[in-house]
């Protein structure tokens, strides 16, 4: 245990910090124990370095009141969120210009000397809505954001999933829908998901912005096909109890209906499961918490961080009275 965290743990306060890292914006809040919002502040998202220096600048400036007992951060990706990896904290492979290999949560956890949980901003939503959100109560769910990318966060058996790194739902590969000739806009993958129903991708279809388009427009039907193809492949492979779609695409409400009707055409009554052939509303739903669900998930990370550190405090305690 370092010296910072080991001085947090003799006089913690109260309050956590949260930062949801968008490829677009950053959002940084304060919460309390109860991860009631209680400060919220958003800016776009710049260069690596005056993101990061005005992230850690709003909260040096809330450091009264005893400061933060930790800080929790969902970020776009991909990153390294394995404890053991000497690459932890990092924003790796982003296509974002100038984000590549960087250090992230280290440079916040030595900067304001406090515990620091990370994740993917997905995951981060994930933990919020099963925390406050639509996913109370539930073990098993996937959170799903589509906006300026596409990205999954998941909870199994009340575990947020990692492996090798974490998952990527947005990059999956999916049929193609009929008459669709869009070659795809992610730079890696052409037409994954993400490559063909982001924001960015949806902006080069339509020639501008997308919710300026009406709800019978082709692009929408397209959109419904890869979501529904790709919430299909999720349902097979993790049986989750319930999906969330977030992201601002899905501020397109039209798109809800359309795609719990062409998941149900997919699946072909394959699972029979009551939440899937006859209330497919309780399935695939929005967000609970709106677009406060990473934010609010971030402060869930600081909070768990927090306790992680207390834990590895009583721990050193017990070993040097031994």
């Amino acid at each position: 245990m370092d010296r910072t965290e080991s001085t947090w743990a003799r006089n913690a306060p109260a309050r956590y910090g949260g930062v949801e890292a968008g490829g677009t914006k950053f959002v940084c809040a304060i919460g309390d124990a109860s991860l009631t919002l209680l400060e919220r502040v958003e800016f776009p998202t710049g260069g690596p370095d005056e993101t990061l220096d005005r992230t850690i600048d709003f909260f040096r400036s809330r450091s009264g009141n005893g400061g933060l007992a930790a800080l929790g951060v969902g970020s776009f990706g991909p990153v390294d969120p394995r404890p053991d990896s000497p690459a932890w904290g990092y924003i790796t492979t982003t296509p974002k210009p100038g984000w590549r290999h960087t250090d992230f949560a280290g440079r916040l956890r030595r900067a304001l000397g406090v515990p620091v949980g990370f994740d993917t901003d997905t995951n981060a939503a994930a933990l919020g809505e099963g925390t406050l959100g639509a996913a109370q109560g539930l073990h098993t769910f996937v959170y799903l954001t589509i906006g300026t990318g596409v990205g999954g966060g998941a909870l199994v058996g009340g575990k947020r999933v990692h492996g090798l790194l974490h998952p990527e739902m947005g990059h999956m590969k999916l049929p193609r829908a009929e008459g669709d000739d869009f070659e795809g806009a992610c730079p890696f993958h052409g037409d994954c998901l993400e490559g063909m129903v982001s924001g960015p991708a949806l902006h080069a279809r339509a020639g501008g912005p997308p919710n300026r388009l009406p709800p019978d427009h082709e692009i929408w039907t397209h959109v419904t096909h890869y979501l529904a193809a790709a919430l299909v492949n999720i349902t097979c492979v993790l049986s989750p109890q319930r999906i969330i779609l977030g992201g601002g695409v899905m501020h397109q409400r039209h798109l809800f209906p359309r795609i719990r009707r062409r998941a149900q055409h997919l699946l072909a009554g394959y699972l029979q499961s009551p939440e899937i052939i006859a209330h497919p509303e309780t399935f695939i739903v929005p967000p609970g918490l709106g677009d406060n669900a990473g934010v609010v998930g971030s402060l869930a990370l600081a909070r768990l961080a927090a306790e992680q550190a207390a834990s590895r405090a009583q721990k050193h305690s017990a070993e040097r009275t031994i």
